[in-house]
């Protein structure tokens, strides 16, 4: 007999184990978390690049009830959030329900139960929780003749390390990756050029150590930790709401935004010409904006450049572009992730009546009942959903589904069911409160979006990532929501 588990869970970054901290605690322990790479992680395992940090203050990107003492600096290198997520991991007791190297490739629902298809086997779940992540799909530059080039070819989510010295390197992309990957490619290359496509607002970074003694002050009294955290997370609350979803009632606000990134980078680039090139003609918020101290100043180093003209096409030895060609040894790939048409859903779900959850996404508009669950589609929980990331950072959304998760199974189990769905008018009358408040007030519907070319939107032109509320609202929506809005039924007798 096939072994029926409470739930599967897919993905072992920190978005899926939120999910199954929460079941745990909910009285779910026979669960399996399945995870494509070969250690959990997510982002942070995936990623190795030089340089790589996160790009908030430490203190806000960590789940609030297992906040870390021991970051070593503001704004933490990679290494310490894969650390913290192995520690989350063994504490909460997440390693033995992990198994590594599968990969998912379909779920269906069987009128009662979850059948998911990865690694050549069937597992079977009432409960399907989807964590594949918003950044885990590396895009491929479609660019004619890439796979022509003889040279050394690294994208930044698959990083080798590799000896730059004495090499040519060529850069394609300018997003928060590569803000942070290109001061360290410059100090090791002979000749470093950048393909940039377009610009990104960057402010300054306010990143420094934090000295053993405040750490083992945040070690004795978390309290003082939660003041810093709750003050970071002010700050950034008010970049959201000023730069992005407020934007009708505070354009003043994104305005001293994009002229504190404009007065940073004239700072650092002296040259008008170089300036004009790295200063972006988008308004602030429509593409995340990163910070860092020395993106700018790098482009002002003798061999650095900045090549701005459209890439005509990539040959054994270089690229060619309309002003001419340049020459390569590595061709380094910071051209993000495919969200929109490689994740969502990440593998093929199918719902009641067969119904397909790409497709219907697809052709209904991209949404999801508060960022978590979708009509048709019972017991299944999508954590990377249209309208779910709320903040800018994504612990925010996480303890913001883990709190809806706890409403609803609690509802449900009060009413002796296990069974969920939410009811389409329930899920349909969200759908139009957000798709007005991005209408009539964020920067995405009032600003100047059209040459962002951001992961904000998708295919279809509409800005539907991000919650366009404030963090406190989804959290308020989150432990309030009606729980009338969810069908509920008991289990089948078979």
């Amino acid at each position: 007999m096939t072994r029926r588990y409470d739930a599967v869970v897919v993905g072992a970054g920190f978005g899926g184990m939120g999910a199954a901290i929460e079941l745990k605690r909910l009285g779910l322990h026979d669960l399996l978390i399945l995870e494509r790479e070969d250690d959990l992680g997510g982002t942070w395992h995936v990623n190795r690049y030089p340089g790589l940090a996160v790009d908030i203050p430490s203190s806000t990107y960590s789940y609030s009830f297992e906040p870390n003492p021991h970051w070593s600096r503001l704004f933490a290198p990679g290494e310490e959030l894969k650390r913290y997520a192995e520690h989350v991991a063994v504490k909460y007791g997440l390693r033995p329900l992990m198994r590594f190297g599968v990969t998912v490739t379909g779920a269906r629902w069987q009128g009662e139960h979850w059948e998911v298809s990865a690694g050549g086997e069937t597992f079977t779940a009432r409960y399907l929780v989807t964590a594949t992540g918003f950044l885990s799909m590396p895009r491929k530059p479609d660019i004619a003749g890439i796979d022509s080039f003889r040279g050394e070819v690294v994208h930044t989510a698959a990083w080798e390390p590799c000896d730059l010295a004495g090499k040519r390197v060529a850069v394609i992309g300018t997003g928060a990756t590569a803000v942070q990957l290109i001061p360290e490619l410059a100090r090791e290359a002979s000749a470093l050029t950048v393909f940039q496509r377009t610009p990104i607002w960057v402010s300054p970074k306010p990143d420094l150590p934090i000295p053993p003694a405040v750490r083992k002050v945040f070690a004795r009294l978390p309290f003082v930790q939660r003041a810093v955290r709750w003050l970071g997370n002010s700050v950034l609350e008010l970049m959201m709401i000023s730069g992005v979803v407020r934007y009708k009632q505070l354009r003043v606000a994104n305005r001293l935004a994009e002229l504190w990134c404009r007065a940073h980078l004239h700072r650092q680039v002296r040259d008008p010409g170089l300036r004009g090139k790295l200063t972006p003609d988008y308004s602030f918020g429509c593409k995340r904006p990163t910070f860092s101290n020395d993106y700018f100043r790098t482009f002002t180093r003798p061999h650095v450049h900045l090549e701005t003209s459209t890439i005509d096409r990539i040959d054994e030895t270089g690229i060619v572009t309309a002003d001419g060609r340049t020459d390569v040894d590595v061709l380094v790939l910071a051209t993000g992730f495919d969200l929109w048409d490689t994740n969502f859903p990440a593998f093929e779900v199918i719902g009641r009546d067969g119904e397909d959850l790409g497709t219907w996404w697809r052709q209904n508009r991209f949404q999801a009942y508060e960022g978590v669950t979708v009509p048709g589609f019972p017991n299944y929980l999508s954590l990377n959903s249209p309208y779910s990331y709320s903040g800018l950072s994504y612990f925010t959304t996480i303890e913001c589904q883990m709190t809806h998760m706890r409403r609803l199974f609690t509802a449900m189990r009060s009413r002796g069911a296990s069974t969920f769905e939410i009811t389409r008018r329930a899920n349909d009358e969200f759908l139009d409160r957000m798709r007005a408040k991005v209408t009539q007030n964020t920067v995405f519907s009032l600003g100047q979006c059209a040459t962002a070319r951001s992961y904000y939107f998708n295919q279809h032109g509409e800005a539907t990532l991000l919650r366009p509320t404030s963090t406190a609202s989804a959290h308020r929506a989150a432990g309030s929501f009606p729980v009338s809005h969810y069908d509920f039924a008991p289990a089948r007798v078979s």
